[in-house]
């Protein structure tokens, strides 16, 4: 994950899209591979869906509940607890980069090693930006939704820290919820 400088070279690493791979993997359902492979979507990481297996499908599982801990510790003020986790997981998911392409304009960098599995090499990426994510901005930007009948997790990218849901949908739907239950309580109460 990088971008490139005017003269067409890939330049840095994107930590944000990477840290955004550890929240959808915290909100995806892994009921089976075919769950698994919709993580990958059809763009850059389609590859990994053809490639994925049931030892995969058990490594992304036990990596999205410590994952969801993150997040909870985080929300929870337990910045502590998240930094151990996190340190726990880049031990289980190491980042062992290395520079690949398939020519001079192409060059870029990958988080794991050549032949790693699909969820060692997705993995240390999730880890590692997320991790990266709470160096840069704390663990108290990341989120759970509000909404009691969601629970997806989010990174809090607003200005002033103050996001409470995963997305606008869910805001839209709790607060006419709120609405519906403040007006039928008008109702009910006798004047």
């Amino acid at each position: 994950m990088s971008v490139r400088d005017p003269g067409g070279y890939r330049c840095r690493v994107n930590f944000d899209a990477y840290a955004r791979t550890a929240v959808e993997l915290v909100n995806a359902g892994l009921d089976d591979l075919a769950g698994l492979r919709a993580l990958f979507g059809g763009g850059e990481l389609a590859w990994m869906g053809d490639e994925v297996t049931d030892k995969d499908l058990a490594a992304f599982r036990r990596a999205q509940r410590r994952l969801r801990e993150v997040f909870e510790y985080g929300t929870s003020g337990r910045d502590t607890d998240a930094v151990a986790e996190l340190n726990a997981l880049l031990e289980a998911y190491p980042v062992q980069p290395r520079i690949s392409g398939h020519d001079a304009s192409d060059w870029h960098m990958h988080v794991t090693s050549r032949g790693a599995s699909v969820s060692a090499e997705f993995l240390a990426g999730a880890v590692w930006g997320l991790s990266v994510w709470l160096c840069e901005y704390g663990s108290a930007r990341f989120g759970i939704c509000a909404d009691e009948r969601c629970g997806n997790v989010y990174l809090d990218t607003s200005s002033n820290n103050c996001r409470r849901f995963c997305s606008e949908r869910c805001a839209t739907r709790s607060h006419v919820a709120a609405h519906r239950a403040r007006k039928r309580a008008a109702t009910l109460t006798p004047a």
